[in-house]
């Protein structure tokens, strides 16, 4: 290496050779019930390692379930995505993320600035008001199983019930008019699309900040009492109303409360449908659909790369030293599995019921909208496995395709019968 190599490295430290890293870190599956080789292959001989991102850059990934909490839940990491050096698995033209339509999100944010954006919002997420909401999400649900069953055969479980269901939650959670949802798919869809260029994603953000900004104004105008009229109405008691903060609360919420539950729904259902003794167990002992749900969040893990994070200072984690400014990916998929904590990891065992999983993350920035996406699964499996007991797949399970494009994992259809 030469005298001006070293500085460059030294002045950015994910530019370092690829000869020196893991490889190319994988980021499709191979086989959807399993994370990608690589990474379980890095849990079992090196669950620090450096890799070489699908960008061309290098970065520092953790595999390892106690790692990962460590990093999480540690100071010395900063959750700022807008940091030069923070890991993406697409390209981010330069300066462009100080270009966004958006203001600082919560999950961007560290120490006292998010403890206090959160606390402001936390209170809308309590397991009492999720409880609280348990009758209209029931209702929203036999609806659509009701319009579902009485269509043509075969449907598309994920339009016909995976997406609807949760969008229509959020939307009404938030006071968003469901007659909008459409456009919050596809911009969503968008934007979470890894195949997308830098130009469509910006382009899917600036469509929704701006409906997001007109809808809150309106709010303003006329509170309601749904969150964001709720929020609103807290913060001119406390002086006065911080639109920015109202705006980036409302996307997080927007893009966050549907899309993941709404693929694992369809994930959670094609995993029942391959696995007829799972299957019967749940549909002889409905009070096991909540243990259920937590061995699918463990199993699928499907938000796996959106723990991202920045080394302040050298860190030593796991023996390795992380040296300052390298950015770090939490490996989640493979921390579920992790042979120290859950026995038998890569198989789906329904007597887990181990609430202990990283699909919702961990530390001070643990997702939010928990509670309310376990509410969400509960019922859906629950009222899905008692109404439709004949339920099946309409296609070869080999023809099903899924979102390996996506930021977020899941299944872009899901033709069944019945």
């Amino acid at each position: 290496m030469t005298t001006d190599s070293a500085a460059d490295t030294a002045a950015d430290p994910a530019a370092g050779a690829a000869a020196d890293t893991a490889g190319t870190l994988q980021v499709t599956r191979g086989c959807p019930f399993a994370p990608p080789e690589q990474h379980m292959r890095l849990l079992r001989e090196q669950p620090v390692a450096k890799v070489t991102l699908p960008t061309g850059h290098d970065a520092w990934v953790a595999s390892r379930y106690q790692d990962i909490r460590t990093v999480l839940s540690d100071p010395r990491f900063t959750a700022d995505r807008r940091h030069p050096n923070a890991p993406r698995l697409v390209d981010q033209p330069e300066g462009q993320m100080s270009m966004s339509p958006l203001p600082k999100m919560m999950l961007e944010m560290d120490g006292a600035e998010h403890a206090q954006a959160r606390r402001a919002v936390v209170g809308e997420f309590t397991v009492r008001r999720m409880a609280a909401l348990r009758p209209r999400i029931q209702q929203i649900v036999d609806e659509h199983l009701d319009a579902m069953l009485a269509g043509p055969r075969p449907a598309d479980l994920v339009e016909a019930l995976a997406l609807p269901v949760p969008s229509l939650v959020i939307c009404e959670l938030l006071g968003v008019p469901y007659t909008d949802h459409d456009f919050f798919q596809v911009n969503s869809a968008q934007l979470l699309n890894r195949r997308a260029t830098e130009q469509e994603r910006q382009h899917a953000v600036l469509e929704l900040a701006i409906y997001l900004d007109k809808l809150i104004t309106a709010k303003e105008q006329e509170p309601a009492d749904d969150l964001l009229g709720r929020q609103i109405a807290k913060q001119r008691e406390g002086g006065g109303v911080d639109r920015p903060a109202l705006l980036s609360l409302a996307f997080l919420l927007l893009i966050a409360g549907h899309e993941t539950t709404a693929n694992m729904i369809s994930l959670g259902t094609y995993l029942l449908l391959e696995r007829p003794e799972v299957l019967a167990e749940l549909r002889a002992a409905p009070d096991r659909t909540a243990g259920a749900v937590e061995e699918l969040l463990r199993y699928f893990t499907i938000a796996e790369f959106a723990m991202a994070r920045v080394a302040l200072e050298d860190v030593e984690l796991g023996g390795t030293v992380i040296p300052a400014g390298s950015g770090v990916l939490m490996l989640a998929n493979a921390g579920n599995r992790d042979p120290e904590v859950f026995r038998d990891g890569d198989r789906f065992d329904l007597d887990r019921d181990d609430r202990s999983h990283l699909a919702f993350g961990y530390g001070p920035h643990q997702c939010l909208g928990q509670n309310l996406a376990r509410v969400e699964l509960e019922i859906v499996f629950e009222t899905l496995l008692r109404r439709v007991p004949g339920l099946r797949l309409a296609v070869p399970a080999g023809q099903l395709t899924f979102k390996d494009e996506a930021a977020v994992y899941g299944m872009h259809e899901l033709p069944v019968t019945w």
